[in-house]
């Protein structure tokens, strides 16, 4: 409600309940699913399509040699394209993937050893593990940053304790706006939001997260490292579905979770902002 002092409620006496769209102070329209950083990800499919060549590849080496190996996983990557060509999905992980192979079985062709297959992913763990802990030390935690950018915590988008939603949050707001109206008018204007940086127990939970997703990376890539020093493809690539997509589900859903409790401290529920007014409201006479 304009000149009150408290964050405008989109949805409410102008946009429809079934848009889930928030408004920032600024004025820009921002618009939060619960499966926007899963759908950042390709989604579950698109996860386990970018697993597919290297499945293809470890069991074709396996069984007819290297030159086998590397078509078969340049196949396959091709097929999982054009699949989602034909799905009409969204085909970023689609040419991700195929750079990705392409430069890999390049590397081991050229080098004529299978396990170069994977020195690429190897690389590319030990350097993003180092970047996301190099955050931390800058106190520019990356899982922080990116999690502000998808669902800025001061706007509660994630606040709701079983992630339902933004449309549930908006229900909500709208069934009890009435009764704040009065509260609302006789309060002073809310106090500019810190950036989260600002706010110690948000900084430190996303240092951890950080911390989390980082180790992860770097333990990739030492696992990866030593068995390919090992010259063991057969674990290699074991090791790197292992801990491929059930190491990054479990992370993701702590990442939510914890998101979702920091976006509750930010911005509270209704029912516990209107706890202080209820109680110092006195009976009519």
């Amino acid at each position: 409600m304009p000149g009150d002092g408290r964050r405008p409620v989109t949805g409410v006496g102008g946009t429809p309940v079934d848009e889930p769209a928030e408004r920032e102070p600024g004025g820009s329209m921002l618009t939060f699913d619960r499966h926007l950083v899963l759908d950042q990800l390709g989604g579950w499919r698109g996860m386990l399509d970018a697993t597919l060549p290297t499945v293809a590849f470890i069991v074709a080496n396996a069984l007819g040699g290297l030159r086998i190996g590397i078509w078969t996983a340049l196949g396959v990557a091709v097929l999982v394209f054009l699949l989602r060509i034909v799905r009409r999905e969204s085909v970023q992980q689609g040419v991700s993937g195929l750079i990705g192979v392409g430069i890999a079985v390049a590397i081991a062709a050229a080098s004529g050893q299978a396990r170069d297959f994977f020195v690429l992913g190897i690389l590319r763990n030990a350097a993003i593990g180092v970047v996301l802990m190099g955050s931390i030390l800058f106190r520019w935690p990356l899982v922080g940053v990116i999690a502000e950018f998808l669902a800025p915590s001061h706007l509660g988008v994630m606040a709701s304790h079983r992630l339902p939603g933004l449309r549930t949050r908006i229900d909500k707001v709208s069934a009890s706006l009435h009764h704040r109206a009065a509260a609302d008018r006789r309060q002073p204007d809310e106090p500019p939001e810190l950036h989260w940086r600002q706010d110690p127990r948000m900084l430190r939970a996303y240092a951890w997260l950080t911390a989390l997703w980082g180790g992860t990376f770097l333990l990739r890539a030492a696992v990866q490292g030593l068995l390919y020093q090992r010259n063991d493809v057969g674990l290699l690539g074991t090791a790197s579905l292992v801990l491929g997509i059930p190491i990054t589900a479990a992370e993701l859903l702590v990442t939510l979770w914890v998101v979702a409790r920091l976006h509750r401290h930010r911005c509270p529920e209704p029912e516990q902002l209107d706890a202080p007014a209820d109680e110092g409201e006195a009976p009519a006479a």
